[in-house]
C-alpha cells in the first residue's frame, strides 16, 4: 500500500517539476553562496597583501616623522566568514568585513563600507536559507493542499472512512509520504552544500541541520491543520498561500517597522556630526584647554608638555581624540539601540517561524547583527590598542626605524557562536505540536459530524 502510494505520488508530473526546481534552485543558492565566500576570502587577501605594501611605501616617503606617518597609516581589522556564510549570508553583503583605520579620530572611519549597487542590494541574495526558509514550504503546500480534498472530490474518501481502520491514520501516511520525499531533497542539497561550500562537520552544522528539520516539520503541521477543515481543494490552496504571504513577508515587514519607530537610529547622522564638530573645533580653541582634557582621559600621558610650538604632533593627536569623545554619549546611545533593535527581535522571532529560523541560521553562520556588533566593539579595542601603542613614540619623536614594521600585520577577529539548543529549537517543536493537536482535534471533529 505504501509503496504504491509513493509510487503514483512520485509519478505526478506535478511532483516532477517541484522537485526538479528545488534542488535546481538549491543547487544555485550554493554556487551563490560559494561565490560569496570567494569573494570574500580574496578580499582579505588582498588586504593582507596590500597592507604591508602600504605600510612600506610610506614607512619610505615619510621617515622623517612618526606624527607624519601616523597621520597616513592605515591597520587593519578583519571579520573572516565562517564557511556557513555560504548557505546564510545575511547582512554580511552591507556590513563591512574590514575596518581599516588610522589612529586618529575612529567616529568618522568605523562605519566605512564598501560601494554597492543598490539595485542588487535591493534584489537581495538566492542563498541556501532563502531557498529553505521562503521556497521550500511553498513545495510543502503544493504536495500536500488537496491530500484529503481530492480523495473527497474524486469520491473515494468515504470508500476509505468506511475500510480504514482508522482515516486520520490513511491521511497521514499521505502526509508522511510527502515528508518523506522533501526531507529526502533537503538532506541531498545539504549533503551537496557540505561538498560545494567545504562545511565542517561540526555542532554549528548540525544546529543548522536540527533548525532546517524542525522548520519544515513546521509547514508539514500547518499544512496538515488546514487540510484538517476537510474543505476543498481551492480553499486550501488558497489559505495556504495566504498564511505563507503573512507569515513569511507582511509579519516581517510588520515586526521591522514596529523596531525602526520603536528604536530609531538618528544617532548615526548625529554621532557623526558631533565627532566632526568636536574635532573642528578644537582648531580655534586655547591648545591648554584640549590637552587638559587629553590629559584628563589618559592621565598616564600627563608626563608628555604642550610643546611651544604652533604646531604639535602631541596637540594634534589630542584633537583628534577629543572629537571622539565629544560624540561617545551618541555612539553609546547608537550601540545601545541596535543592541535593543537585536534583543527585542530576537524575542518577537520565538513566535513567528520565518523570522526566528532566519535569525537562529544567520547567528549560527555570524552574518546576523549580532556578529555586526560585536565586530564594531572589537574595533573600538583595536583602534584603542593600536593609539596606547603609537602615542608615546608621536609624543616623544621616536625616530620612524624604532619600530619593527613587518610586525605590524593584519589582525582578526573571532566570534564562535553561542548555541543555546532550547530557544533555538523550542519555540519550533511547540508551534508544531499545538498545529499537529489543533488538526487532530478539527479532523475527528469533522469526522464526527460526517458520521
Amino acid at each position: 500500500m505504501y509503496a504504491l502510494a509513493l509510487k503514483n505520488f512520485l509519478g505526478s508530473r506535478a511532483t516532477h517539476i517541484g522537485l526538479a526546481f528545488i534542488l535546481l534552485t538549491g543547487v544555485v543558492s550554493l554556487f551563490i553562496g560559494k561565490r560569496f565566500l570567494a569573494q570574500q576570502n580574496e578580499t582579505i587577501a588582498l588586504t593582507t597583501h596590500h597592507q604591508q605594501q602600504h605600510i612600506e611605501k610610506h614607512v619610505q616617503f615619510f621617515n622623517s616623522e612618526m606624527g607624519s606617518l601616523l597621520y597616513y597609516l592605515r591597520f587593519s581589522l578583519v571579520n573572516p566568514p565562517d564557511q556557513l556564510a555560504g548557505i546564510s549570508i545575511g547582512q554580511r553583503d552591507v556590513n563591512p568585513s574590514i575596518h581599516s583605520v588610522t589612529i586618529r579620530n575612529l567616529e568618522s572611519q568605523k562605519y566605512d563600507t564598501d560601494l554597492n549597487n543598490p539595485f542588487n542590494l535591493l534584489l537581495g541574495n538566492l542563498d541556501f536559507g532563502f531557498v529553505i526558509i521562503y521556497l521550500f514550504p511553498l513545495l510543502i503546500m503544493a504536495f500536500t493542499y488537496n491530500v484529503l480534498s481530492e480523495e473527497k472530490e474524486g469520491g473515494t474518501w468515504n470508500m476509505i472512512r468506511l475500510h480504514a481502520r482508522s482515516p486520520l491514520q490513511v491521511l497521514w501516511q499521505k502526509i508522511g509520504l510527502r515528508m518523506a520525499v522533501v526531507y529526502a531533497a533537503a538532506a541531498l542539497l545539504l549533503i551537496v552544500a557540505v561538498e560545494i561550500l567545504s562545511l565542517p562537520l561540526n555542532t554549528s552544522l548540525m544546529a543548522v541541520v536540527l533548525l532546517f528539520f524542525l522548520y519544515l516539520l513546521f509547514w508539514f503541521t500547518l499544512s496538515f491543520w488546514v487540510v484538517s477543515w476537510q474543505k476543498s481543494s481551492s480553499f486550501n490552496a488558497v489559505c495556504l498561500l495566504a498564511l505563507w504571504v503573512v507569515l513569511t513577508i507582511l509579519s516581517p515587514a510588520l515586526v521591522n517597522s514596529y523596531i525602526s519607530h520603536a528604536y530609531p537610529v538618528a544617532e548615526a547622522l548625529e554621532t557623526a556630526v558631533k565627532q566632526r564638530q568636536g574635532y573642528h573645533e578644537k582648531w580655534d580653541m586655547d591648545k591648554q584647554h584640549t590637552m587638559n582634557k587629553f590629559y584628563a582621559h589618559y592621565p598616564q600621558f600627563k608626563q608628555y608638555p604642550l610643546p611651544d610650538k604652533q604646531f604639535s604632533w602631541l596637540w594634534y593627536f589630542a584633537m583628534q581624540q577629543m572629537g571622539d569623545d565629544d560624540a561617545r554619549q551618541e555612539s553609546k546611545k547608537f550601540n545601545e539601540k541596535l543592541w535593543k533593535r537585536e534583543e527585542v527581535s530576537t524575542r518577537i522571532a520565538l513566535a513567528l517561524p520565518v523570522l526566528h529560523t532566519q535569525h537562529a541560521l544567520n547567528n549560527l553562520a555570524g552574518t546576523g547583527l549580532q556578529n555586526h556588533l560585536q565586530f564594531m566593539e572589537t574595533t573600538n579595542a583595536f583602534h584603542e590598542k593600536m593609539r596606547l601603542f603609537f602615542y608615546p613614540k608621536i609624543f616623544e619623536e621616536s625616530p620612524v626605524s624604532s619600530v619593527n614594521w613587518k610586525n605590524m600585520q593584519v589582525q582578526y577577529f573571532s566570534s564562535r557562536p553561542d548555541i543555546r539548543w532550547v530557544s533555538m529549537l523550542l519555540p519550533l517543536i511547540l508551534l508544531s505540536s499545538v498545529l499537529f493537536w489543533l488538526g487532530q482535534n478539527q479532523f475527528r471533529r469533522s469526522q464526527g459530524k460526517e458520521a
